[in-house]
């Protein structure tokens, strides 16, 4: 476990932290990072799937910008999370450096994407655009509702929370009509459940949230 550096497309270099199983691999899991960069919730997200028997890596999108970003949750942290992530990044170039982590990944097996707020986003756009994609598990993606026209080129599930009042519900649910044959699951949780380090964690919702992503990476990574 620790940081190595991706080769991305245009010859930059970006840092990630990856996490080995103790045994055979399983697959392979790229997590993809809040606004919060690739700070000690995401390591520790990580270092599950490690856990699970997964080789998992979390590329420092922002590392383009600035390196070694790692914010907390507080407002102000927020705040310039989301300057970081909606200003000043590129989303074209980060899409390209999700694709060097999903190829560099593909050494370790069949290759999943899971991702958290602005990393759900970035989870659904990669399940859609790029290449070498098995699943993808986005969980409470603020923008997803908005393109919904988009097509995945692998299987996907959503994870929403009721009370997250960046997403409104009823965008979720207009997006869920359109997609009948994508699993949207919508918990009663706020936004960032998955979270223990913020005040809306939510223990119930992230368990079954994990399940339901472990269940779809053991049936598209691993073969059971």
């Amino acid at each position: 476990m620790g940081n190595i550096y991706l080769a991305c497309k245009d010859g930059q270099q970006i840092s990630a932290y990856e996490a080995r199983p103790d045994g055979e691999c399983r697959g392979a899991v790229v997590v993809v990072q809040e606004v919060f960069g690739v700070n000690s919730h995401i390591r520790s997200v990580a270092d599950g799937y490690a856990e699970r028997g997964y080789y998992a890596i979390a590329p420092a999108i922002f590392d383009r910008i600035e390196a070694g970003v790692e914010l907390g949750y507080q407002p102000d942290d927020l705040n310039r999370g989301v300057e970081l992530a909606f200003e000043k990044l590129d989303m074209s170039t980060t899409l390209a450096d999700l694709q060097a982590a999903i190829d560099h990944a593909q050494e370790f097996g069949k290759v999943g994407m899971v991702g958290y707020c602005f990393g759900g986003l970035l989870t659904w756009l990669s399940a859609c655009q790029l290449e070498h994609l098995s699943a993808a598990s986005a969980y409470y993606g603020g923008g997803i509702p908005d393109q919904p026209d988009m097509t995945p080129g692998c299987p996907v599930i959503l994870h929403f929370g009721e009370l997250d009042s960046f997403i409104p519900l009823e965008s979720v649910q207009s997006f869920a009509q359109k997609h009948t044959d994508l699993p949207v699951h919508i918990y009663p949780a706020d936004h960032g459940f998955n979270c223990d380090q913020r005040a809306s964690y939510d223990a119930k919702a992230a368990l079954l949230a994990l399940s339901r992503t472990m269940a779809l990476f053991e049936e598209t990574l691993s073969g059971a």
